[in-house]
């Protein structure tokens, strides 16, 4: 797909837009393009924009669903918190996770206390992470959660595969989109549908899940809607099923 172009709706942040381009290879935009998607930067933050089919997509770690998640959103005992295995460690675990998307379940274990490495290929949502850790490091309700979250714009299978075995991490976390036709799943919502439109489905999860195993050293926790094909490869050790989402665990040691 080529360079998406950048639309800046705030002329003093043109140093920070450039800075997008620079880093995520977009182009400039001058106009509005009648189709498809594009990026805007605003006063408040990146957005991903197109005419008509939903609203804006942007990634949020300070305000709305976040804030919420922060405040009132049950600690450890969250779904992807005892998946990952946190409502019994007494130690916490350090966890990349291999399909960053939007961030929103890195930030949950960020917010939990854990160190979390976000790996995302796509440079588009890389760009929408980069802005809403940025947002998030210069609040001061979230500045130290923002600092245990580093992001890497790399394709996880290669990064997990480049490891020395001192950087593994004790958890890999791993989302992927499918192309699922449930019309009541994850790909129904705005984020998904531009982010299949854009992005595309991991086509590649079967290498992805071999990569994680290989790179971590407790477990690797797949996500998954609850009636989703897993992904091809060995079975699960473990399978934690909930209302509407999955967790398929593949537990090579205890946690501590």
């Amino acid at each position: 797909m080529p360079a998406l172009p950048l639309i800046l709706r705030a002329p003093e942040r043109r140093d920070y837009a450039q800075e997008l381009i620079d880093r995520f290879g977009f182009e400039w935009g001058s106009a509005v393009p009648e189709a498809g998607y594009w990026l805007e930067l605003g006063y408040e933050r990146l957005e991903l924009c197109t005419q008509g089919k939903h609203g804006a997509v942007y990634a949020e770690f300070v305000e709305g669903a976040a804030r919420h998640r922060r405040e009132q959103g049950g600690g450890r005992g969250q779904p992807v918190a005892r998946a990952i295995g946190l409502k019994s460690a007494k130690t916490l675990p350090t966890v990349v996770d291999a399909t960053a998307g939007l961030g929103r379940d890195s930030f949950v274990l960020a917010s939990l206390g854990c160190r979390v490495t976000l790996v995302e290929r796509s440079p588009v949502a890389c760009a929408l992470l980069f802005d809403a850790i940025g947002r998030a490091a210069r609040d001061t309700a979230t500045a130290d959660i923002a600092a245990r979250m580093t992001l890497v714009h790399a394709d996880a299978i290669a990064w997990l595969a480049s490891l020395a075995d001192a950087d593994k991490p004790d958890v890999v976390f791993v989302d992927p989109m499918f192309p699922d036709t449930d019309k009541k799943s994850a790909a129904a919502k705005k984020d998904m549908q531009a982010f299949q439109q854009v992005i595309g489905d991991d086509l590649d999860s079967a290498a992805l899940l071999q990569a994680a195993i290989g790179a971590a050293d407790k477990r690797v926790v797949v996500k998954r809607p609850r009636l989703g094909a897993p992904i091809e490869g060995p079975r699960p050790s473990v399978v934690i099923e909930g209302k509407s989402t999955r967790f398929d665990l593949y537990v090579r040691k205890a946690l501590s």
